[in-house]
């Protein structure tokens, strides 16, 4: 016990990972061997990495100690004001920038509101997701703008790989994941920015520039959310103002489903990815499994609550043993 209390510590996302394993087997058996057949797993592998790259920002921002309820919204503003640049005749390439631009604008102002005047960032970013929701609709005129016919879409939604399994938009998250990954794990900012979810004020008294950190992690968060906002209308062809609702709540709960903690200083990029390939392959197992699939959500936040118990329930023995010995 005390062994797997040590392992856990050190990889919270390990509990996730057993599971995920765990729960393909049974959807496995339970779609007559269906579920890990190479279409299927072409669909399931072809949206992941929309929910993923959100989840890697919300898990980062959640790791530094906040939250940011706007990253659905976000989802949908930004390819929408790409469209709309693009219908006026401006480049991808350009209006690419400028959504991204629109991305880190809101992250920056998300993080400046939250430290500035010391709001909780749940309630700064529940205001920012009712902006910038209300804002796509009203650029887009009550209609999705055609996106121009000449779009490099092949970079993002081509299938790529052996058997073509995986969508190019795949490549990109994997590609992603790694380098955010990276920064955590091997970079003094990510030290930074495990120290200043952990305990604010003893990195303060560091010297490490908290309010910096927490910004920035604020604008990374908006901008993978609206880069993951982009792939999904590249897919489906259109800048639909609804796109994202509710992936706001799907990413926290992925990133908790994955082992960060909802106090800060704790979690892992993969923790996060897991967490969202669970609810990925909860979502598709109900289906070829014929349950109903009003079942998913409360699969879902039942999947959450227990992530949630049994990791503080881990932590809490981890400690004493440490204490123990």
């Amino acid at each position: 016990m005390k062994r797997f209390l040590k392992i856990y510590m050190d990889k919270p996302e390990l509990a996730a990972l057993i599971l995920l394993l765990l729960l393909m087997g049974i959807f496995q058996s339970q779609s007559e061997g269906v579920f890990l057949s190479l279409d299927n797993l072409r669909g399931v592998l072809g949206i992941l990495p929309e929910m993923a790259l959100v989840a890697i920002g919300v898990t980062v921002l959640m790791i530094c100690g906040e939250f940011d309820l706007s990253v659905g919204a976000v989802f949908a503003l930004m390819p929408m004001s790409m469209a709309v640049l693009m219908v006026t005749g401006i480049s991808f390439s350009l209006a690419l920038i400028a959504g991204l631009l629109v991305c880190v604008f809101i992250g920056l102002l998300n993080g400046f509101l939250t430290i500035r005047f010391a709001i909780p960032s749940f309630i700064t970013t529940l205001g920012m997701m009712f902006v910038a929701r209300s804002l796509t609709v009203v650029i887009s005129g009550g209609f999705p703008p055609l996106l121009p016919a000449d779009l490099p879409t092949w970079l993002f939604t081509s299938f790529v790989g052996p058997g073509e399994l995986v969508r190019m938009s795949f490549i990109w998250f994997v590609a992603i994941a790694g380098l955010v990954s990276l920064l955590l794990s091997r970079t003094n900012f990510g030290n930074w920015i495990r120290a200043t979810g952990g305990f604010l004020p003893a990195a303060a008294a560091l010297g490490i520039p908290t309010a910096r950190v927490k910004i920035a992690c604020f604008i990374l968060c908006s901008v993978l959310s609206g880069f993951a906002g982009l792939i999904q209308v590249l897919r489906l062809g259109s800048p639909l103002p609804s796109i994202g609702e509710g992936m706001e709540l799907q990413a926290v709960a992925a990133a908790v489903i994955g082992g960060t903690a909802l106090t800060g200083g704790v979690g892992a990029v993969l923790g996060g990815i897991v967490g969202v390939a669970l609810i990925r392959v909860i979502d598709n197992g109900l289906v070829l499994s014929q349950v109903d699939a009003n079942w998913f959500k409360f699969a879902i936040g039942s999947l959450t609550i227990f992530a949630v118990v049994a990791n503080s329930w881990l932590r809490k023995r981890a400690k004493s043993i440490k204490v123990e010995v």
